[in-house]
């Protein structure tokens, strides 16, 4: 057996459908579409979704949710990634020297997740801390130079 051999099984394909070939292929004259109106025409046919001037579905259900444009450049920093940073100075410079942020990001947020190693110094004003970490920062010896930098905003769990 030869590739040019190989052919389907006898009845596991139907032929095309040939339409407007004569009353005698049961498809002629208006080719199974019906008499007149708009899904006779060529090209006729309503838009998806579209309900007859209804309210439609997608419009009639509630929305939620929302995608922060903020969010696309803001990266989010662990306390125990911090151990990676060659100094104890932490900017976004440093931040993506080190590959802990990449280089597309604009903002950074530090969370209190794992263990701080030893006296950091935030000093960059697109950097900011949750509430969390700034109390593990100061605990071991740290300091954030700017006090508008501290997130007032829930500390959230990162999603993987």
């Amino acid at each position: 057996m030869r590739l040019n051999e190989i052919s389907f099984s006898r009845g596991s394909r139907s032929p095309k459908r040939r339409v407007g070939r004569g009353a005698g292929s049961g498809f002629g004259k208006t080719a199974g579409r019906g008499q007149k109106g708009q899904k006779a025409r060529s090209g006729g046919g309503v838009r998806p979704g579209f309900e007859g001037g209804q309210l439609p579905l997608q419009m009639r259900i509630p929305k939620f949710g929302f995608r922060s444009r903020v969010g696309l450049y803001t990266a989010q920093v662990r306390l125990s990634e911090l151990s990676k940073l060659g100094s104890e100075k932490v900017n976004l410079e440093e931040l993506k020297k080190a590959n802990i942020v990449q280089r597309s990001k604009k903002r950074a947020r530090i969370l209190s997740s794992g263990p701080v190693d030893r006296s950091y110094v935030v000093e960059c004003p697109a950097i900011k801390v949750t509430r969390g970490a700034l109390k593990a920062i100061e605990d071991a010896g740290g300091k954030i130079l700017d006090v508008a930098q501290v997130d007032s905003s829930p500390e959230q769990t990162e999603q993987a």
